[in-house]
């Protein structure tokens, strides 16, 4: 009787453990960053409510583009 014992339910997920890899790959590592969209007129950041086509300090205008009415876009000012 020289066959191999046959692995346990406990000892096949032990191995499948040890052998699995990573979802998405191996992690990497980098220095910390913080990215903040600052108006370039003003310097001032980007607001929750206003901030997406125009700065609200300013008025300076971000995005230039005219829009069409959409099932979740309208024409008019989308940021409010």
């Amino acid at each position: 009787m020289d066959e191999e014992k046959k692995l346990s339910f406990v000892e096949r997920m032990k191995q499948r453990t040890a052998a699995q890899q990573n979802y998405g790959g191996a992690a990497s590592t980098s220095a910390a960053q913080t990215g903040q969209a600052a108006c370039p007129k003003c310097g001032a950041g980007r607001t929750k409510d206003d901030g997406l086509t125009h700065c609200a300090y300013c008025g300076h205008t971000f995005i230039h583009t005219t829009l069409t009415d959409g099932k979740y876009i309208r024409k008019e000012d989308n940021s409010q």
